[in-house]
């Protein structure tokens, strides 16, 4: 079983050909160095902008593919076959989707080609010690002065942030209304005074995604770099969010696909008591598992990604799809070091790779139970019972 049984458009299948052929050539031979350094090799990145990979999200006439939504879980699906830093720095980016959806034309026209062409790398700041999956917890300040936002606080566990040139942040602009109307999103670059990086994450997995902390302390923020309306920073996330999780899915299925595969190719050549292990039942029972988790997590990525496209809220079908994908993608990877045995469990064997790679997409993007609570509220409201999220 391999993602090619799903009939799709013949552009988005020539773009999957060309992203596997980067990944197999190029990406996968320097994967354990990558896991090593913690960085992508700047040559991997230069190929990768010349193939459009950064312009995924970014549509044609600010210099992006034009793939939709369902060209980009494709491409980011394949970016996940390898190490897992390299589907979070190489793909498309919440940023570049914020300024695309949300942003002015003076925004879009200023900061999206040189995203598109891989000159800038971006990141999203939301989460910090008060907030997470708990949006509404954001202390990060912006004060209006003159024509300028003056902003005080930190982000936690951003990624690419080491290697960032281009930040969209979440700031609290009325402390009085928090999330009704009170939180703005801003554009800030790396160059503006009062902002600052601090030292690398040491994560479990996908070392080489450049998290780290960004810190604002009176960081200068011209206030046409508001994106969308002041006070309007939900009705931005929201638009970005269900792109995101989407994100997160595609990552999720791209590195089971590839855990089914190593698996399979252990199954057959390794021998006990004589014969192949993929001959021994219970081998056999995990293989079944794991190509049926993954099926199902594709067909609900695909659909979710055709929605969007067509123009409709997929709010639902998106967290659905992270939720079920990425928690398949840790029961896939368990299943896989259980195949390969003592030897799954060493480095550097591919597998014990991805296992800790694949846990991170459990939480990125809003964590499982997030993802319950809202589909969850969404259930309930179609039936007259008004939840937030956090209940």
């Amino acid at each position: 079983m391999t993602a090619m049984t799903l009939a799709l458009p013949e552009e988005i299948e020539l773009l999957r050909k060309a992203v596997r052929a980067f990944v197999e050539n190029e990406a996968e031979p320097l994967a354990e160095q990558i896991e090593r350094d913690a960085r992508i090799p700047s040559i991997l990145l230069k190929k990768a902008a010349e193939m459009g990979l950064f312009g995924l999200s970014i549509p044609p006439e600010y210099g992006g593919t034009g793939f939709g939504e369902l060209g980009s879980v494709v491409a980011l699906e394949e970016l996940s076959r390898t190490n897992g830093a390299v589907s979070m720095v190489i793909c498309p980016t919440a940023p570049a989707a914020t300024i695309a959806l949300a942003g002015n034309e003076e925004q879009k026209q200023k900061y999206l080609p040189p995203l598109a062409r891989g000159e800038r790398l971006a990141s999203f700041c939301l989460t910090e010690p008060t907030a997470g999956s708990d949006a509404t917890g954001i202390r990060t300040s912006a004060v209006r002065k003159g024509d300028r936002y003056i902003l005080n606080g930190s982000k936690l566990y951003i990624s690419r942030a080491a290697i960032a040139g281009t930040f969209i942040v979440t700031a609290v602009t009325d402390p009085a209304r928090k999330a009704k109307g009170g939180i703005t999103v801003f554009i800030v670059e790396r160059e503006f005074p009062g902002f600052s990086v601090g030292s690398k994450d040491d994560e479990m997995g996908l070392r080489g995604s450049e998290s780290a902390e960004v810190v604002f302390q009176d960081c200068e923020v011209p206030a046409a770099n508001v994106v969308g309306a002041v006070g309007g920073g939900f009705d931005v996330m929201r638009k970005i969010l269900d792109r995101a999780r989407l994100w997160a899915a595609a990552r999720s299925v791209g590195a089971s696909q590839r855990i089914l595969e190593l698996s399979l190719q252990y199954a057959v050549t390794r021998e006990q008591f004589g014969k192949p292990i993929g001959a021994f039942q219970a081998v056999r029972l995990k293989l079944a598992d794991m190509a049926t988790l993954l099926h199902a997590g594709r067909l609900m990525l695909y659909q979710t990604a055709r929605k969007i496209d067509q123009g409709e809220e997929a709010v639902q079908e998106a967290s659905m799809a992270k939720l079920f994908s990425s928690e398949a993608a840790g029961q896939i990877a368990d299943m896989g070091v259980q195949i390969h045995g003592a030897m799954g469990f060493m480095k550097p064997t591919p597998v014990e790779r991805f296992y800790r790679d694949v846990r991170a997409y459990r939480i990125l993007d809003g964590t499982s139970d997030i993802q319950r609570l809202i589909i969850a509220g969404k259930l309930l409201r179609s039936h007259g019972l008004k939840v937030a999220v956090g209940e």
